[in-house]
């Protein structure tokens, strides 16, 4: 989908964009993420959803739940559960940061893409807000418009 040139080539593997339609999106986190190798090879294999999923605190850690990787057919019985709990690698620091964020500002912490990058899995979480239904309709107008005026400028040039 998505490859950057260099040091930090990055192919993504997995990109929740409904997250962006209902949320606004303060702020975007790199983390990694604690998987098993049948994991590994369904997301590779893009087997995997994450439409449910969310990070949560707890006991000073972070973990994404609801996400959905199916099961490998060639791992047999080293096969992982598909919506088992599964481990962010933050920094202790930045997971109080994110913890106080969800818990007294009503932030939500959503994965936005899951990614390898030099080799490893990681997951874009992005501290989000809800948005309301007349902020939905406003991002709608305000993109049919710009739509519009592209279309003229297109028919005049």
């Amino acid at each position: 989908m998505g490859v950057k040139k260099g040091d930090d080539e990055i192919h993504v593997l997995l990109r929740n964009r409904k997250v962006r339609h209902d949320y606004f999106v303060e702020e975007t986190i790199e983390a990694g993420i604690e998987l098993r190798g049948s994991e590994v090879k369904s997301l590779r294999a893009s087997q995997a959803s994450m439409s449910d999923a969310y990070a949560a605190s707890k006991n000073g850690e972070l973990f994404l739940q609801q996400l959905q990787i199916n099961e490998y057919p060639q791992a047999n019985c080293w096969n992982h559960p598909p919506k088992r709990e599964r481990r962010l690698l933050l920094h202790r620091r930045e997971i109080e940061q994110l913890a106080e964020a969800v818990d007294e500002r009503g932030y939500a912490l959503l994965p936005l893409e899951i990614y390898l990058k030099r080799g490893r899995v990681k997951v874009l979480l992005g501290l989000c807000k809800g948005k309301k239904l007349h902020d939905k309709r406003e991002v709608e107008r305000k993109r049919e418009t710009e739509r519009e005026i592209a279309r003229e400028l297109g028919r005049r040039g």
